[in-house]
């Protein structure tokens, strides 16, 4: 399987959107986190979701 440039590109962004969100879901203080009905532990599956589609 080949890679085009763009679409390696795509997927380096796509990676660094991915780690950033799991980041600042894990930085949210844990009251507001819960006030949105958000997991902490759950930030790996809530990124991927929201970067790739799946999860």
């Amino acid at each position: 399987m080949s890679l085009t440039i763009s679409g390696m590109l795509d997927a380096i962004e796509k990676r660094a959107k991915y780690r950033r969100t799991v980041q600042e879901i894990k930085a949210l203080p844990l009251d507001v986190a819960l006030d949105l009905d958000i997991y902490p532990g759950d930030a790996e599956r809530i990124a991927a979701r929201a970067v790739y589609g799946k999860g």
